[in-house]
């Protein structure tokens, strides 16, 4: 008996994957360098460069992978999103740069840490809106004909997507004061607790705001999300986003360590699942499914065999660095 293997789909999953987890483990100290300036200069600073320091490199794997898949795997969609994002890619890549120059010499160069300060949070903030208005882009459409992109140098930009970039922004700073309110204590622990609680009120009402404006883009979103009986699964997204944000500010309230940023990830998975809602099957959505912009099956396959050997190996050296360093950070980190 043979097992028909929808391989587009289980490519499509497997660079949802890398995206997300890109996603939520970038979006943390991207969030933290969005929200560098308002730590106080010295030990705040330093306490919160030290909680990324053992894994925030490695985090860019996922993104490798993302990209690296989508290219590979379905190379139609990426020869259409990457000339209608050009800009974006650009910008993205030239704040992960400052960002990360920034990050090392702030240590080596103590005589101008204000400037690689300035740097790591100006590099933080680029990338982290280059990367929500990319996603607004694609959500809103690609102009495509003839399997190529036929829209102009700044299609992408609208104020749909500039809400999808501001939103994404909040959203990695509640990652990021989440995240501190897990490794950090004292004075530290304090200041990111109120900001996680400000964050978290201002992250469901751009959540809120960009659910609201997606199903207006299209038919095709407001026929996944409004009518029956689809809406009587789709509903539930809403639903448990309610549960996880009260749960998300009881947890805060009770002055839980970990809590409060599991919560912030539980968000950004329904989130995620919400965005997968309305596009699926597209992947350049109302214009290339992933049937469409599948690459050969053998190459497909090939590649498969790959990534059930690579994954788990991420996967576990990942696990392993967060375990190690699972602990609170005090001033000396790991510097």
């Amino acid at each position: 008996m043979t097992v028909d293997l929808d391989l587009p789909t289980v490519w499509a999953f497997i660079i949802a994957f890398a995206v997300f987890a890109y996603v939520v483990m970038d979006g943390f100290d991207l969030g933290l360098g969005i929200l560098f300036p308002t730590l106080a200069v010295g030990e705040e600073r330093d306490r919160a460069m030290n909680t990324i320091a053992p894994v925030w490199d490695g985090n860019e794997t996922w993104l490798v992978l993302g990209g690296g898949g989508l290219m590979a795997m379905f190379p139609l969609a990426f020869s259409i999103i990457l000339p209608a994002t050009y800009p974006l890619m650009i910008a993205m890549l030239l704040g992960l740069i400052f960002r990360g120059v920034a990050f090392e010499f702030r240590w080596r160069d103590p005589g101008h840490r204000r400037y690689w300060d300035i740097a790591f949070s100006l590099g933080s903030t680029v990338a982290a809106l280059a990367q929500g208005i990319t996603l607004g882009a694609i959500l809103q459409g690609i102009k495509v004909e003839n399997d190529a992109y036929a829209g102009g140098w700044l299609d992408w930009l609208s104020p749909f997507t500039l809400l999808t970039g501001i939103s994404v922004v909040i959203g990695y700073t509640l990652l990021g004061s989440s995240w501190l309110v897990w490794k950090t204590d004292g004075a530290v622990q304090a200041h990111a607790r109120r900001l996680a609680f400000a964050l978290g009120i201002a992250t469901l009402a751009a959540l809120v705001a960009v659910s609201l404006a997606t199903p207006f883009l299209t038919q095709d979103y407001w026929r996944r999300w409004f009518v029956t009986p689809g809406v009587l699964v789709t509903a539930q997204v809403p639903l448990l986003t309610a549960i996880v944000a009260a749960v998300f500010f009881w947890s805060l309230w009770r002055g839980r360590d970990y809590l409060p940023f599991l919560m912030a990830l539980a968000i950004f998975l329904l989130s995620f699942i919400g965005l997968g809602v309305s596009i699926y099957p597209h992947i350049v959505p109302r214009s290339v499914t992933i049937w469409q912009a599948a690459a050969p099956a053998q190459s497909q396959l090939f590649l498969l065999v790959g990534a059930v050997i690579v994954l788990p190996m991420i996967v576990a050296y990942t696990s392993w660095a967060y375990w190690v360093f699972r602990g609170k950070v005090d001033t000396h980190g790991y510097h």
